[in-house]
This record gives C-alpha cells, structure tokens and sequence, in this order.
C-alpha cells in the first residue's frame, strides 16, 4: 500500500509590507516581503501537499492568497475575531506577527474539517461589493460634514460646493456599480429582489452581490453569512437574552434596516410591523424581523428566478 503523503500546514499572518510565514512541520518563522516576486519565490520552495490558513486583513492578504491558489496551496481564510477568540481560549497571552502565524497554523490543524476552502470569486463581484462600501462611506461622510459644518455661516458657500462634489462621486460609484451588474449579467436578480417592497436598487444589488459571493445550502445559511440569524445562550433553566451574531458585513445589515423601514410602511408589511408593536417590541426590533424576513424572501426569489407575489400574505410564523 502506497504511503500517504502528509501534508504540510503552514499560517501566515500578513501586513502590509510583509509577512510572516510558518510552517507547523518545522516550527519555523519566516519573514517575507509582501511582493509579489518574493511570495513566488517563498511558496515555489514549500513542500507538497500544503494547507495555507491566513488572516483576513483589509486587502494586504489577497497577494499571497492569490499567489498560493496559483501554486496549487488550498487556502483557508480566518476571520480576525474567530482567531482572537481561538487564541483566548487556548491560552495564548502573547499577540505577536510570529505567534499569529503559529495560531493560524494550530487552528486549521485543529478545526480544519469544519472549515470551507477559499475559492476564488470574479473580480468584478469583488470590485462591485468595494465600490458599496465606499459609497456607504462617502454617504456618512457626506452627512457628518453638513452636519457639523451646518452652523459656520462664513463657511456656508464652501460647504455647498463640497457637497456637491460629494454627491457628483457619490453619483459617478453607482453608475459604476450598475455598469458592473450588467456585466455580471445580474439583471434578472436585481429585478427579483426589487420587486420586494421597501428594496431599492442599492439593496437590491447588495443581496444580489452577497448571493453570488458563496454557495448557500439554503435560507438559512444565507441569513447567518449576512449576520441577522439570532445568537442563543441559554443554560438550564436560564433563557439568555437573544441578539443578533452580526457576523457578516455590516454594509448589507444597514442597507436592509433601510429597507425593512420602508417596507414597514407598505400594505404588505405594514399589519406585520403593527403586530410586532403590539407584542411590545420596539421599533428597531421590530426592523430587524422585518429585515430578516426580506433578506429570506429575496434568497427564495433569487433561488427560483421569480418576482415576488403582491398578494402574498404573512404567516403566523415571526420568528424569522
């Protein structure tokens, strides 16, 4: 019978001009220039078959992923709060490059069989869910300057000027982000999700834009990627207070709260809201249902490529 080969586990902590690799059958640290060539260079000299887990960090960890996944390395990629929790609960007090690379490496070997590979996504998806961001970014910014800006009447032609400026660019990222829907041909999706009420263009793309990111075994998976699926913590005959994980990008979260405003408006939503006030819930929690209950609709519409049903009624079911 043929050997198996082992495979080696490496954890690599990234910064912006560099990184630290380690490597677990070793137990060796390498620092290495976050350039393109030297990564080359460095993963060329790695032994097969590897396992790579490596620390989300902004955009810094996307060269080394990149060149690892052309190399032939399956890559894992750690969320920053899983790994500090992880390094809590082992018993890590000291937080350096070097002992974050050693954790990322322990924590794959440990948990690898719950874990999910990357898999790379179109750039263009990438580039579609940055420019929301950073529209989202512009839009509070906009806010905060009118804001504190408001009272300073010698300032009052400046600030005028500025704001538009702002919403010039503000305008020129979403003719960018629907150039960018065509292009990934999400028409008929967008259409989908708009037809929900309360579910603007920019919502509409955002659920679109979450929908393509990952392959969800159902609704459920799709709420609990976007951070709305509620966290239970109860122990005998204690109930735990209920919240939400808020695990996923809280971008979307904030667009489907604006969403679930205006739906609570709307004759379809509206008895729903009114049922919640009534149980005595507040307002904002009385949002966040709705909320959920639009991201699980639009996952369904999407799913079956249908536009939603304006005499569809709700069901007794709140929960979710």
């Amino acid at each position: 019978m043929a050997k198996q080969v082992e495979q080696i586990i490496i954890g690599v902590d990234v910064a912006k001009h560099w990184i630290d690799l380690y490597r677990r059958d070793t137990d060796t640290v390498e620092r290495i220039d976050n350039q393109a060539d030297a990564l080359v260079q460095a993963l060329a000299e790695l032994p097969r078959p590897a396992v790579m887990a490596v620390e989300a960090t902004n955009t810094f960890h996307e060269l080394i992923v990149e060149k690892a996944l052309e190399a032939g390395i399956e890559v894992y990629i750690i969320d920053g709060y899983q790994l500090s929790r992880y390094r809590d609960a082992v018993r890590q007090r000291a937080k350096t490059d070097a002992t974050d690379a050693e954790l990322l490496a322990r924590f794959v070997a440990a948990e690898r069989a719950s874990l999910v590979p990357f898999r790379p996504r179109d750039a263009r998806l990438q580039r579609l869910w940055r420019l929301l961001k950073r529209r989202a970014t512009l839009v509070k910014t906009h806010q905060q300057l009118r804001q504190s800006l408001a009272d300073i009447d010698e300032l009052k032609a400046q600030v005028r000027t500025l704001s538009q400026h702002l919403q010039r660019l503000i305008g020129c990222i979403e003719r960018q982000l629907l150039r960018l829907a065509r292009q990934l041909n999400c028409q008929a999706l967008l259409a989908c999700c708009q037809s929900l009420p309360g579910v603007g263009p920019l919502t509409a793309l955002a659920l679109v834009a979450t929908y393509r990111r990952g392959q969800f075994s159902g609704a459920d998976a799709f709420i609990a990627f976007i951070g709305l699926d509620v966290i239970v913590k109860d122990s005998g005959q204690r109930r735990g207070r209920r919240k939400l994980s808020k695990k996923g990008d809280p971008e979307i979260r904030r667009l489907l709260h604006c969403a679930a405003m205006s739906a609570a408006r709307s004759t379809t939503f509206n008895p729903l809201y009114q049922s919640l006030r009534a149980r005595g819930l507040a307002t904002t929690e009385a949002y966040v249902i709705i909320a959920r209950k639009l991201a699980r609709i639009a996952f369904s519409l999407m799913t079956n490529n249908t536009h939603f049903d304006p005499n569809w009624k709700q069901n007794s079911c709140l929960s979710t």
